[in-house]
């Protein structure tokens, strides 16, 4: 018996070393993809996706030696201090090594990606690895892959327990105290950053004068670039979101049904003994939440097991409980 809880005890140890090792991995991971977002696809272009590196894009605009991610560290400092303040140390300390890494991470690729110092200050596309990644000509294409490649990475960090810093930071501080949706949030800050861009830089590079790309257009770039962020965020914290919820009612017993719900499916489900309004006929009604791909096989079963039966299908926003999500803790943040 003994042996048995040894056992158990380190099982549970491993996991607990493993979960700890794979959430420090996520952090630096997303930064990374994160930084390549911004190194390769919107920081040559002045694109503004919002943010503390949207911020910081504008003002590399007005000092170019000064590259966007020592910037970010500019802005990060004193967010930092906020989050330690408002969300708590344990969120804090993977808050600020994401926070850290992410500038760091988009300076080195950076230098690496230009061949001069001059190329490095003027973010020049045509210069960037060679100019294999110049997509000048394809700013709405760019705009969409880097806005994608930050969702992704900003996913990855906040599924991680962590932040990437900035309007991270102040997305959660407004989600804990304000009710709002992470994703949400995220789009209402990063909308004033962008409002800034175009106060401070007059919508990006380029001028009134371009006849092909006027520089007014990067401002809908920036739009739908903070846009596409902001669903890959939500996407990737909490999935297709694609879930449905059956409410079966039907005269009779659909013992059938209770079967295919129970061995088929390997699901379960809620019986609720009802009673018709009009007839005051006892009724059986099920409550079921099934994936997408599920409902139509669902609905087929239920027409063969009783043609007749009342079926309201539904959207199920977030799921909670056995072969679902778990509930989250008192306290604990969630994104979306």
């Amino acid at each position: 018996m003994n042996k048995a809880i040894e056992t158990i005890g380190r099982q549970c140890q491993s996991l607990t070393r493993l979960d700890w090792w794979l959430s420090w991995t996520g952090i630096f991971v997303g930064c990374a993809v994160m930084a390549a977002g911004f190194v390769y696809f919107i920081n040559p272009y002045s694109i503004v996706p919002g943010g503390v590196y949207g911020a910081s894009i504008v003002m590399h605009n007005l000092f170019p030696s000064i590259q966007v991610g020592t910037f970010g560290y500019m802005f990060d400092i004193p967010l930092l201090v906020l989050s330690m303040i408002f969300l708590g140390a344990k969120l804090g300390s993977r808050t600020i090594v994401a926070a850290l890494s992410t500038p760091s991470i988009m300076n080195v690729m950076s230098r690496l990606s230009y061949p001069t110092q001059d190329a490095l200050e003027r973010l020049d596309p045509a210069l960037l690895l060679g100019g294999s990644v110049d997509m000048t000509d394809h700013l709405m294409l760019t705009s969409i892959v880097g806005a994608t490649l930050i969702g992704i990475g900003c996913g990855i960090v906040v599924r991680s327990h962590g932040t990437t810093g900035g309007s991270d930071i102040v997305a959660m501080i407004l989600q804990k105290y304000c009710h709002i949706r992470f994703s949400t949030a995220i789009l209402m800050v990063d909308a004033v950053v962008v409002l800034f861009g175009l106060v401070v830089i007059g919508f990006g590079v380029g001028s009134t004068d371009d006849s092909v790309t006027p520089s007014w257009h990067l401002s809908f770039y920036s739009l739908i670039a903070i846009f596409v962020t902001s669903r890959v965020l939500a996407y990737v914290i909490n999935g297709a979101k694609d879930d449905k919820l059956l409410f079966v009612i039907s005269k009779k017993e659909m013992v059938e049904l209770h079967r295919f719900i129970l061995k088929d499916l390997d699901r379960s489900a809620t019986l609720i003994k009802s009673s018709g309004l009009y007839t005051g006929a006892d009724k059986e009604m099920l409550f079921l939440v099934v994936s997408q791909k599920e409902v139509t096989v669902v609905k087929s079963k239920i027409k063969e097991v009783d043609p007749c039966a009342f079926v309201v299908v539904t959207d199920v926003y977030d799921t909670f409980g056995e072969g679902w999500k778990q509930l989250p803790s008192a306290g604990e943040l969630q994104p979306e």
